[in-house]
């Protein structure tokens, strides 16, 4: 079983590799298409993009130098009401620069399109319905609402995006959740920028790039127009029958798998002047986040934690113990805000003070009493399962920040945020593949962030069945690190009778009595420990004088949930399981035990997939003992037959039946 990698392509200029590009002819919208009921391939979708037209080019002026151009036209089809938001539309763009002009947005020849008895009836978009919102500090909003849409319109519109900022290109997507029937984007870039260009997703993409002559017009300080040569770089991707990005179960962030095309800028070589690199490394984005004033100073910050430091240790702690002391003070002194980032916003100081903080102040806090307590401690980036996994290195790519504390050579990850995370359990957002470890001078590494210590959930059930076929029952459950931080987040602070119903639905019907649970939310460290006395008559099938019973009773799992027949995604389980069950149960007097279904021991994946079920009679008692362990947290697309073959095997065993019959 291969642990999933990034599908990324280099797309290498100056080497064709595919055959030549075709042009795309823009025609008018025809009655046909405006006709069209539903999409000739997905017959589902609720809207379709007809085409997507893409080109960033470059113009020049004196005073700020080259300026990259982006352009896009899209063509929309709607196809039912619920199809109607693509007729709203929305791009992003940053204002937030401090020594450049900020970026311009401006849509333009924006038309809905509808059929009226025949004939096609053009309605152009007037200034109110276009918007700008600010977002941030960084970041405005660009907003288009389409006039006169409804199902069987089609809209079209274009917007021009400039930007002096030439480091990297804006997202270019080719996928999008509804089908695209054709998508082509174009880059004209002067010979004298290089860029790294990185296609992801599962989508052929034509491309192609060649050498040509290129040419700008510009006018000089005394308004007369000048024009400059060079040579350009020329290149084309063209993509067609794009599927709709569809969501999966067992996915992290989809759109990590989305066909999009990513540039970053490598190097400058104008004439006459050395080549310069541009291209970003880890260590250089480790500096350049130290040298922010919001982060490496505030990681100075120590001397108002000094004294809490020595009221909460005694001198004879072990560095275990000083750990744990000090997580535990600040995870309960400390409230987050809800705020990400790695940076902080009204400052440790003030934040401990107030006792509530973004997501930096309050591990920044948690790594200087650390490091006050005598253990190495060090900042680890990432980016959440929701902000997406890294295409390349750079400081925008991260929002978030945890600590990984050093022990002898063992590393402990910790986040402060939450109130039920401990000791190398991180919210389940922040499982996201890998975040980088960064010191002050400027080094790094890679820290995975996806757990290799399995979460075990074991049950023990003791079931009596009656003559009547009512089932009647104690249940005692443990559970220990993802699945104990599982429960705790989503039921700590629950109602315990809304806990209990849930319980009962998803039981199948069970009433529950007797309700205990230890550790809730005390020691976090140890493990959730539940128990409850429960009855039912929906776990026996009674036809005749026989009696069926599933043996898993209500743990019985009755859909495989990979049921596609190819996955291209790769399966997120979130983090390594071991589940066991241990069910006895007594037969009724005057039964006696007809069959039970033979055991089974499955193992796949190398080992990394175990499920053993094993069956035995005892006198008036039969005993089930069940183990399921998942030791990866990521199954490859590749290994998807695989999986999907070994949890039908689960699902057959388990629709076997215990019979019993009456003497």
């Amino acid at each position: 079983m291969k642990l999933y990698s990034f599908k990324i392509v280099l797309v290498v200029f100056l080497i064709a590799t595919s055959v030549k590009a075709q042009a795309l002819k823009l025609d008018k919208v025809t009655v046909t298409e405006l006709q069209a009921k539903k999409h000739s391939v997905d017959t589902s979708a609720a809207a379709a993009i007809l085409y997507k037209k893409g080109r960033t080019f470059f113009t020049y002026n004196e005073k700020s130098g080259f300026v990259m151009n982006h352009e896009f036209t899209y063509r929309i089809k709607i196809y039912k009401k619920e199809g109607l938001n693509w007729a709203n539309f929305e791009v992003p763009y940053y204002v937030g620069y401090e020594n450049l002009n900020e970026e311009n947005l401006r849509f333009h020849d924006a038309v809905t399109y509808n059929l009226e008895g025949g004939v096609i009836v053009k309605t152009k978009l007037g200034n109110e319905g276009i918007f700008k919102t600010k977002l941030n500090d960084n970041w405005k909003m660009a907003k288009l609402s389409m006039p006169n849409v409804k199902a069987g319109s089609i809209v079209e519109f274009s917007y021009l995006l400039k930007s002096e900022n030439l480091g990297q290109f804006p997202v270019c997507d080719f996928q999008y959740t509804i089908p695209v029937n054709y998508a082509e984007y174009k880059t004209e870039i002067p010979e004298y920028y290089i860029y790294k260009t990185i296609l992801k997703g599962y989508i052929d993409v034509k491309t192609e790039s060649k050498m040509e002559q290129g040419s700008v017009n510009f006018d000089n300080q005394y308004g007369q127009t000048n024009t400059m040569t060079y040579k350009q770089i020329s290149s084309s991707y063209i993509a067609k029958d794009i599927p709709a990005l569809k969501e999966e179960e067992y996915v992290d962030n989809v759109k990590n798998y989305q066909c999009s095309l990513h540039n970053e800028l490598e190097r400058t070589r104008f004439p006459g002047q050395p080549v310069k690199d541009y291209a970003i490394t880890w260590e250089g984005v480790a500096k350049t986040i130290f040298e922010n004033k919001d982060f490496g100073k505030e990681l100075e910050q120590k001397d108002f934690l000094i004294n809490d430091v020595k009221l909460i240790l005694n001198s004879e702690d072990s560095k275990e113990e000083r750990l744990r002391k000090i997580f535990k003070f600040v995870q309960e002194k400390m409230n987050w805000n809800k705020d990400y980032g790695y940076y902080t916003d009204k400052g440790v100081v003030k934040a401990y003070q107030e006792r509530t903080g973004n997501v930096a102040e309050i591990n920044f806090i948690l790594i200087s009493m650390l490091r006050l307590a005598g253990i190495n401690t060090d900042p680890v980036l990432l980016s959440t399962i929701n902000n997406g996994v890294p295409v390349y290195p750079g400081r925008t790519v991260f929002n978030y920040v945890v600590a990984m504390a050093d022990i002898d050579g063992q590393q402990v990850l910790l986040d402060a945020t939450h109130k039920f995370t401990t000791q190398n359990v991180l919210p389940l957002n922040t499982l996201n593949w890998t975040g980088r470890l960064i010191q002050q001078d400027g080094t790094s590494k890679e820290v995975n962030l996806l757990p290799t210590m399995p979460s075990v959930l074991n049950c023990s059930v003791v079931v009596k069945v009656d003559d009547s076929g009512k089932i009647t029952g104690n249940l005692r459950s443990r559970k220990t690190n993802y699945e104990a931080y599982s429960y705790r987040d989503k039921y700590a602070q629950a109602n315990a009778d809304n806990y209990i119903e849930k319980m009962e639905n998803l039981y199948n019907g069970i009433e529950i009595s007797n309700y205990e649970v230890k550790n809730k939310n005390a020691d976090l460290l140890q493990p959730v420990d539940e128990s409850f006395s429960f009855q039912s008559v929906n776990h026996t099938e009674i036809i005749g004088k026989e009696f069926f019973i599933n043996p898993l009773l209500f743990f019985t799992t009755n859909r495989n949930p990979f049921f596609q027949e190819n996955r291209k995604m790769p399966v997120y389980f979130g983090y390594p399981t071991q589940k066991k069950y241990t069910i006895n149960i007594e037969i009724p007097e005057g039964f006696e035990v007809e069959s039970i279904p033979k055991g089974i021991n499955l193992s796949a994946g190398d080992g990394a997939l175990v499920f053993k079920c094993i069956l035995e009679k005892n006198q008036n008692r039969i005993q089930i003992a069940v183990q399921s362990e998942l030791k990866k947290s990521i199954v490859s697309a590749e290994d998807y037959s695989m999986l999907k073959d070994f949890y039908q095997k689960i699902v057959d065993k388990q629709k076997e039946k215990i019979v019993l019959k009456k003497i």
